[in-house]
């Protein structure tokens, strides 16, 4: 699905953002070791990309950009406190993607409603899927 330079971008751009609040949490660092291992990157090349970070590269096609915002939005809602920052820096990342801004308003919005504040990804779909059509 991802090739190496596009997992290593995945994570690098969610432990950049785990880092927009200027604290970079166990749960946090945990939950991108999950992400990590789900796409084959080991833990020492995920701790070198807390050192050096790797180069953005842009994902094809949309669906995959959906799947990363949403594990961004997971990664904001896993210490159950959403700052400021980590609101704004969602929001910008979400627009670099390319996705529409009415939707990442929309999950942002919506994941209030649902427990620890995880969008179900049918939900999350149907979200996206109703601003581009």
């Amino acid at each position: 699905m991802y090739n190496k330079e596009e997992k290593l971008s995945l994570l690098s751009e969610m432990i950049q953002f785990a880092k927009t609040d200027k604290q970079f949490k166990e749960q946090e660092y945990n939950f991108i070791l999950a992400i990590g291992s789900q796409l084959g990157v080991p833990k020492d090349e995920i701790d070198t990309l807390i050192e050096n970070g790797a180069e953005k590269v842009n994902l094809q096609p949309e669906s995959q950009r959906i799947l990363q915002f949403h594990r961004l939005v997971l990664l904001m809602n896993i210490d159950q406190e959403a700052s400021p920052a980590e609101v704004h820096g969602i929001k910008d990342i979400g627009l670099k993607m390319g996705l529409r801004s009415e939707a990442i308003d929309t999950v942002l919005e919506k994941m209030n409603d649902y427990p620890n504040k995880v969008i179900p990804p049918k939900e999350l779909i149907a979200i996206f899927t109703r601003f581009y059509n």
